[in-house]
């Protein structure tokens, strides 16, 4: 859309007008939207919940899992025990979990039945898998974080273990590795680039898809360095990509041209984010460093949903919230496969 004025110029949100749905959630790390206006949000008690139009919630999982909420620490409930991270809708709605408790990509209907969809790949472990994302060719893009069992102990500058993997037809193939902590992923509106939010390298990156699914071209997207965390990321339909910056809890968007724009800013620049990020520069950063992180909205904020009827709501998922905030944004986001 270039030429167009750009609908977030000038659009800021306000933290005091936002609006929440859910309760008693538990690690509601990513969120999927649909038409009807039900959203389903991971939960580390081993599922997701689905939360309906009108409000009432019910959790669906196979055996519901107590191990996040009965952790004697916060560093052991964030890297132990089932963790249903990155959601995504399968075509006959069946829902694909990355699970980054378990280190499995798995599948489970809306009644709770699951399966193992892949643990290994060339024969080793998976590693943390962190995101899950179907295409319109209905492959699934997998992003597995790091190697390393306990992520707190990757978040390092010097870390990049991190890889893409494709499930087609069965079987898991690494596409592109060696990045710095592979967060969320996301396809433009055309397919032709992956864009790849890279934690721990503070930055966004994209690779050029191949009709094999082939990555190719790697470059940086926007600045070289945000100076935070970032987590997930999602395109509006004007090609903006919004993402978050986990920890420090700040909601930006890159606009087409590459400029970098705060749109929600939870953290105001806070003692412990700054001594976070400095710490993290020096190889330094450590869990309670982390855990003394956060804003008042949802603490670590992690992803960002486009729903609503005209898919102009934003959701934002989060590790340590247990409820979902929302607020609405001016423009539409770009629909995802299963809309």
């Amino acid at each position: 859309m270039a030429g167009a004025p750009n609908p977030l110029d000038g659009f800021v949100v306000d933290p005091a007008a936002m609006a929440y749905v859910g309760q008693g959630l538990q690690r509601p790390e990513c969120i999927l939207a649909e038409r009807d206006g039900s959203l389903w949000a991971a939960d580390a008690r081993g599922g997701v919940v689905h939360i309906r139009p009108d409000g009432s919630q019910r959790l669906v999982t196979q055996q519901a899992d107590t191990h996040f909420s009965q952790a004697t620490d916060d560093a052991t409930r964030f890297v132990a025990g089932t963790l249903p991270n990155g959601l995504a809708f399968a075509r006959n709605g069946d829902i694909v979990i990355s699970n980054f408790g378990t280190d499995r990509l798995e599948l489970m209907t809306r009644e709770g039945q699951t399966r193992v969809l892949a643990d290994t790949v060339d024969g080793q472990p998976i590693g943390k898998v962190n995101f899950v994302l179907r295409d319109s060719r209905d492959r699934l893009w997998l992003t597995i974080s790091t190697r390393i069992r306990n992520w707190m102990q990757a978040m390092d500058p010097t870390v990049a273990d991190g890889y893409i993997a494709l499930y087609e037809h069965g079987r898991l193939r690494i596409v592109a590795d060696g990045f710095h902590f592979t967060n969320e992923i996301r396809l433009d509106a055309r397919e032709e680039w992956l864009y790849v939010a890279e934690t721990c390298a503070r930055r966004v990156s994209r690779l050029r898809v191949g009709p094999d699914g082939s990555l190719s071209g790697r470059e940086v997207f926007g600045p070289a360095d945000h100076g935070a965390f970032i987590d997930g990321i999602a395109f509006d339909a004007h090609g903006n990509l919004w993402g978050t910056h986990v920890m420090t809890d700040r909601v930006f968007a890159i606009t087409p041209e590459g400029e970098l724009r705060i749109v929600l800013d939870d953290d105001g620049g806070s003692a412990a984010g700054k001594a976070l990020m400095a710490a993290f520069e020096r190889s330094e950063a450590t869990p309670e460093m982390m855990l003394a992180c956060g804003g008042k909205i949802a603490p670590w904020f992690a992803s960002l949903t486009f729903g609503g009827p005209d898919l102009r709501t934003v959701y934002i998922g989060s590790l340590r919230g247990e409820r979902i905030p929302y607020f609405r944004a001016p423009v539409a986001g770009l629909p995802m496969a299963h809309w």
